[in-house]
């Protein structure tokens, strides 16, 4: 009786573990794509150039996603913003998902930082 009762629910058991896996990657190439959109926000506002910035940018995103769709730099005024956008494979035949990460950054002494 409990070998048909394992193997009803084996499968649930498997899928929901890879579910949870993927969704942890997921998370965290999130939080590595915050970081490279800060580290592109920090060089813009010393002065980088945009291909040195897009250059930061792609080498922090974590091998896990399918690469940097887009790296835009926008300057308004003193603060500038790097928004990163990547693409997370799906597992199985489940679609990507679209992770985006927004970083600004400003003059030092604007930021409070001495």
């Amino acid at each position: 009786m409990a070998t048909a009762e394992i193997a009803v629910a084996l499968p649930a058991l498997v899928l929901v573990t890879a579910i949870v896996l993927w969704a942890m990657a997921a998370v965290s190439t999130q939080l590595a794509c915050n970081d490279a959109a800060r580290t592109g926000a920090r060089a813009a506002a010393r002065g980088e150039s945009l291909a040195a910035v897009r250059a930061l940018v792609t080498e922090a995103v974590p091998e896990g996603s399918t690469g940097v769709d887009t790296a835009t730099c926008t300057v308004r005024g003193d603060v500038v913003e790097v928004r990163v956008v990547v693409r997370v494979k799906g597992p199985g035949k489940i679609g990507d998902l679209q992770i985006v990460s927004r970083a600004r950054a400003g003059p030092v002494g604007d930021m409070g930082v001495t």
